[in-house]
């Protein structure tokens, strides 16, 4: 039910932060991993941490000709595609006022647009296969607001939406597509999270159930599941990873 030996897996932003957790998992789980993301260095030391034939694509997954180049050579050299993790974003910390268009269009572009773009690409291939797994990655933002996220949160508001949609039209190609919210976690974004906005670490620990921040690696387990045959008839759901912090009132 968790076996993916065989299977191809496109982990966008997999060279660090959830998306390695995720590609760890995968690979853990037996599936060739490719990391998609535009720091080379790092793509490379995720890829012989992976191991298992795992392979790096440079790829810019804002730009529709960067992202269709990763799906054509993804299939090349692994013979196929059988799931897409959309996990790559960014944030802007600006309350929506001091918040400039260009800013506004990047957080959008990196995190919401991308999904569309990698999703719309590999629909075909999936489809080829026989079917396949696609995990987007939203978070607590998707569900709550904050001052300083309003790019961010309408960008992750908008995967939930966007997973939903893609669930239904692509049910019949036997296509499963599911998001992951997670919660506070501790990755170089949230680390300068830490350092701007005071209180934050005593926050979080206060309200979550499970008294700490999370590991990337409490996404092995929740990536290998939404990838593989155990959550065949799971879709269009929106799942928290996030240690209880979004049941706390």
């Amino acid at each position: 039910m968790f076996d993916l030996s065989g299977k191809v897996a496109i982990v966008t932003g997999g060279n660090g932060g959830i998306g390695l957790g995720m590609a760890r998992g995968l690979a853990g789980a037996g599936a060739r991993v490719v990391v998609a993301a535009r720091n080379s260095t790092k793509s490379d030391a995720a890829v012989r941490e992976l191991g298992k034939d795992c392979l790096a694509i440079a790829t810019d997954v804002t730009d529709e000709q960067s992202v269709k180049a990763l799906i054509r050579d993804a299939v090349a050299r692994c013979g196929r595609l059988d799931i897409l993790v959309n996990n790559a974003g960014i944030n802007i910390r600006k309350p929506p006022h001091l918040l400039s268009l260009a800013e506004w269009r990047q957080v959008i572009d990196t995190n919401l647009t991308s999904a569309y773009l990698c999703s719309h690409a590999a629909h075909p291939e999936l489809k080829r296969a026989g079917g396949g797994k696609i995990v987007n990655i939203g978070s607590m933002m998707s569900i709550f607001g904050a001052p300083y996220a309003p790019a961010y949160a309408a960008s992750k508001g908008g995967i939930v939406q966007f997973t939903k949609a893609c669930a239904a039209a692509w049910a019949p190609d036997h296509i499963r597509v599911n998001a992951i919210l997670p919660g506070w976690i501790d990755t170089d974004l949230t680390r300068r999270a830490r350092d701007q906005v005071a209180g934050l670490d005593e926050n979080v620990l206060k309200r979550t159930p499970a008294g700490r921040w999370g590991t990337i690696d409490d996404f092995r387990g929740i990536a290998v599941f939404l990838a593989a045959p155990a959550s065949d008839f799971v879709t269009g759901a929106a799942i928290t990873v996030d240690g209880g912090y979004s049941v706390v009132g």
